[in-house]
């Protein structure tokens, strides 16, 4: 029962509230991409209006963060239950007892989450990993309902309720910890560069006085702005980041290594350069307030890690960056 939601899913639910040959690729892809909202504002609940002469209460000021370590999760507690075994009352039971799992995707990052122009599907590393939680609520892979979403949506359909996971190349922050839950660390990725294959450039520190696009909300984005001297570009989606690299709109694109891998698979007049020049580690977003879901969560991907799975997972979309490696530690002891 995959389906792909082109509005926000509504479900029964206590937090749900509302529910070149490369050039071919990318408009099919654009066009999925476009098959989501189209921005943040129809993602936010509406504000009740103020009554007539009541005075508005000072905001609280917000406890701050305790990062010491933003790849630090939540422990999985026990072995991992059955469908049957489930917890009552916990946000598993629930999404079981519902019919589906609502996640957050993206539909235009080829290898990582991108739909088959072929089939219709939506499918890549990313999507695997889903359907590996799916099996473990359903016992049935194939129990997702997909909600395309942009880098920039990743937090806001998280904070809203719209979803109940979201893996999108979606990099752990200690910033992003005050808002959202993740997942302990389930791929480690590195933001590079794509250029053109007659380029000369080998790194981004080649490309001063350059165009280099990258999409809004990212990491990436806010990493290219530290660098003086290139005009940072921001796209609403990477395929759009490649609609304007075909178009000669801008010069070159920044990254993870994993997403421009696709983009130069798409693109034969493309090519990945430089060393990585940060860490991307990529974890599975969940709401906040839904502890017991990261703990499973993090059971699962324990599971995939020793059984081979995630090995698997990982020679199928990204073998043509090399050999299988090892899959990142976990790292647990965080405390709600």
């Amino acid at each position: 029962m995959t389906t792909t939601l082109a509005f926000p899913a509504r479900t029964t639910r206590r937090r749900h509230t509302g529910g070149a040959v490369a050039a071919a690729v990318a408009a099919v892809l654009a066009l999925a991409a476009c098959s989501g909202p189209s921005g943040a504002d129809d993602l936010r609940l509406a504000e009740a209006p103020a009554q007539e002469g009541a005075e508005e209460a000072p905001a609280a000021p917000a406890a701050p963060a305790e990062c010491a370590d933003p790849l630090a999760s939540y422990a999985p507690e026990g072995a991992l239950p059955g469908p049957e075994a489930l917890p009552g009352g916990s946000t598993m039971a629930e999404i079981r007892d519902r019919g589906s799992l609502v996640v957050g995707v993206s539909a235009d990052t080829l290898l990582m989450g991108a739909r088959n122009p072929l089939s219709g599907q939506i499918e890549g590393f990313d999507i695997d990993v889903l359907h590996e939680i799916s099996r473990a609520i359903f016992g049935d892979p194939d129990r997702l309902q997909f909600r395309v979403i942009t880098s920039g949506q990743r937090l806001d359909v998280l904070e809203n309720g719209e979803v109940d996971l979201v893996a999108r190349a979606f990099t752990i922050t200690c910033e992003r910890w005050e808002s959202i839950a993740f997942s302990a660390e389930y791929y480690h990725a590195g933001q590079k560069v794509l250029v053109t294959r007659d380029s000369t450039a080998n790194g981004i520190a080649d490309l001063e006085g350059q165009r280099v696009c990258a999409p809004e909300g990212t990491t990436t984005l806010t990493r290219l702005e530290q660098f003086a001297g290139i005009e940072p570009v921001p796209a609403t989606t990477h395929t759009q980041c490649l609609v304007l690299f075909q178009q000669g709109k801008v010069d070159a694109i920044t990254g993870d290594d994993t997403i421009l891998a696709g983009f130069a698979a798409q693109d034969p007049y493309a090519k990945v350069v430089g060393e990585a020049i940060s860490d991307e580690p990529y974890g599975i977003g969940v709401p906040a307030q839904d502890v017991d879901m990261v703990r499973f969560v993090n059971g699962v991907l324990e599971q995939m890690k020793s059984d081979g799975r995630w090995a698997a997972i990982y020679d199928e979309w990204l073998g043509g960056l090399g050999p299988a490696p090892t899959p990142p530690a976990a790292v647990y002891g965080r405390t709600p």
